[in-house]
């Protein structure tokens, strides 16, 4: 089986030039196939402001109406996306940029929650797994914007973290899949706010204990959910850390390791 890599890369990289340039050089490097997917940083939430859209975050996920749906997208899907591929070609990296409404990649449904409407966000249904490995056997890294689509002509916006992981278990049946979500932090911390207390190795009866002791912040919940999803749907390594230290999540000597039991 070739060896694929899946790396979601955090929005506070977006944000800053010169480590977002750093890393597309790191993963341009990466001799394998390889997928990027990126969420939207604070690009967004300033293009909202601007426009006078006022925004609504519940546990740290966008409550998106329809104004809203329209700048992630030209944020996400445009901007952003297209400047990471282009980026991505001055380093010999050939790469397309596409977001789930493009050859039906990835299909999604309306979230459905008992109390909250979180507005125009997509739950994934399924991801096309043909169309990603034609592009990957042809050498093209893809990047994956967070947008998906119900078939119903209704775009979504989607939680990176779970495209990442979904795109993951769906090519694990064709690939030899690492999946590494690459953020500003070390790894998952024990204290938030010191970047050396990175636990090394997360199963899942020791994440239950982080998260009974209230030792697990908010925000890296979802991640850690997701990474557990990815292993039990046959992802061979799920490593969180540093996007400054790809090389070494690439080989395990650096971040957070999810392992099974």
């Amino acid at each position: 089986m070739d060896k694929l890599y899946v790396i979601k890369i955090g929005g506070n990289i977006i944000d800053d030039e010169n480590k977002l340039s750093s890393f597309l050089a790191d993963f341009a490097s990466i001799d394998a196939k390889k997928i990027l997917v990126h969420g939207g940083g604070k690009l967004a939430t300033k293009m909202a402001e601007k426009l006078g859209i006022e925004q609504q975050l519940v546990d740290g996920r966008r409550i998106t109406d329809a104004e809203t749906l329209k700048i992630v997208t030209m944020v996400y899907a445009g901007f952003i996306n297209k400047n990471i591929v282009a980026a991505l070609q001055s380093k010999n990296c050939n790469a397309i940029g596409i977001c789930g409404a493009d050859g039906d990649v990835i299909l999604a449904h309306k979230r459905q929650h008992p109390v909250l409407d979180y507005g125009f966000v997509g739950d994934v249904d399924a991801i096309n797994t043909d169309l990603i490995s034609t592009l990957l056997n042809k050498n093209i890294a893809i990047v994956f914007a967070p947008i998906t689509h119900d078939q119903q002509g209704q775009l979504l916006n989607t939680n990176a973290d779970t495209i990442a992981q979904e795109v993951a278990k769906g090519m694990s049946s064709i690939f030899d899949v690492d999946l590494i979500y690459s953020f500003e932090k070390t790894g998952v911390l024990l204290d938030a706010n010191d970047d050396s207390t990175v636990i090394p190795e997360i199963n899942s009866s020791y994440y239950q204990q982080l998260k009974a002791k209230n030792l697990i912040f908010a925000g890296m919940i979802p991640k850690l959910d997701n990474s557990f999803a990815a292993l039990k749907s046959g992802v061979g390594k799920v490593i969180i850390g540093k996007a400054e230290n790809l090389p070494q999540l690439l080989d395990g000597s650096a971040g957070t390791s999810i392992v099974n039991e």
